[in-house]
């Protein structure tokens, strides 16, 4: 049992670092190849903090732990709203723009309307895995594309290399990504087996808040420099990847069957937790940003519903 606790603590560790790694060298390669900045914000570092949950899905999936892998997903994006955006409303007002309130947010709603759908019937197969992924695409094309018409100005992160060094962290941030993710999954697994926990519900807390780290790094960095609305973009491009990447990739390697769970307490947690992120940010949007108060608000809803999971989860 203490070797599957420090294998988890272990594995989560090497996923974050190996994560930051990753973006270095892929950020760094785009700088090299001269790609606008627009495509390094809104692709390339997007992508690169979703490394994590999608690369755990993945080996979920090949490892037949389909309830790990959605859980992941969607554990990941109530944890990057209710404690990430939590935290950060405690350290500094969020002040949300207009610009995100008419692209990210429409996005994320539509990319979570079109997941639901296709998981209504309780199976992702391989033609709606297909759809999500190209789903992604188009709006990783409109973000961009919107983002560079409003005039946008993205911060890019400062990750400046040489070639090598770049090439070299691309590729080796990649591989420790599947390592440490199949550490995470062998632990997680054999954990949820151990206190008779399903790897739904692992998924949806551990997993999902270890994933959730490289997220809640930059939210604090960017409300330490008072890039708030940075920090709420940083989380909303997630939840697109976390709601179309990160439960289609294991639909490409098996049809999986969605726990009935996901339909009567996640999924209407999540979108619960999105409107209220959204009127929040509606409401707030002229004024003075969201106070401590928000945070605190958030807070609690992350801890009311990661108790609901361990109450309902332990065995009669």
């Amino acid at each position: 049992m203490t070797i599957l606790f420090l294998s988890l603590i272990a594995g989560l560790a090497l996923l974050v670092w190996s994560a930051d790694r990753f973006i270095a060298g892929a950020v760094g390669l785009a700088h090299y190849y001269k790609l606008p900045p627009i495509v390094i914000g809104v692709v390339i570092v997007g992508f690169g903090t979703s490394a994590p949950e999608l690369l755990i899905s993945g080996v979920a999936a090949w490892n037949d732990n389909s309830g790990l892998a959605v859980g992941n997903a969607i554990g990941s994006n109530i944890t990057n709203i209710a404690l990430v955006l939590g935290v950060t409303a405690l350290l500094t007002p969020i002040v949300v723009s207009e610009n995100t309130l008419k692209r990210e947010f429409p996005v994320l709603f539509a990319a979570m309307g079109l997941s639901w759908f296709f998981l209504s019937d309780g199976v992702l197969s391989l033609d709606n895995a297909l759809l999500l992924l190209l789903t992604l695409i188009i709006a990783l094309g409109y973000l961009a594309w919107a983002a560079k018409n409003d005039g946008a100005d993205l911060e890019e992160p400062e990750y400046f290399h040489s070639l090598r060094r770049s090439i070299f962290w691309s590729l080796a941030g990649l591989v420790l990504l599947l390592i440490s993710s199949e550490i995470l999954v062998h632990a997680a697994t054999n954990l949820a087996k151990a206190f008779g926990v399903s790897d739904l519900v692992i998924g949806l807390s551990i997993v999902a808040i270890g994933t959730s780290l490289p997220e809640l790094a930059a939210s604090v960095t960017g409300a330490i420099k008072h890039h708030t609305d940075i920090a709420i973009g940083n989380i909303l491009g997630s939840n697109i990847f976390n709601i179309l990447g990160v439960i289609g990739v294991p639909g490409l390697i098996q049809t999986y069957t969605i726990p009935k769970e996901v339909f009567v307490r996640d999924l209407p947690v999540m979108l619960g937790l999105t409107i209220i992120l959204f009127i929040f940010s509606f409401a707030t949007r002229k004024g003075n940003g969201m106070f401590r108060l928000t945070g605190i608000i958030f807070l609690l809803c992350f801890i009311a519903f990661e108790t609901t999971l361990y109450i309902q989860s332990v065995p009669n």
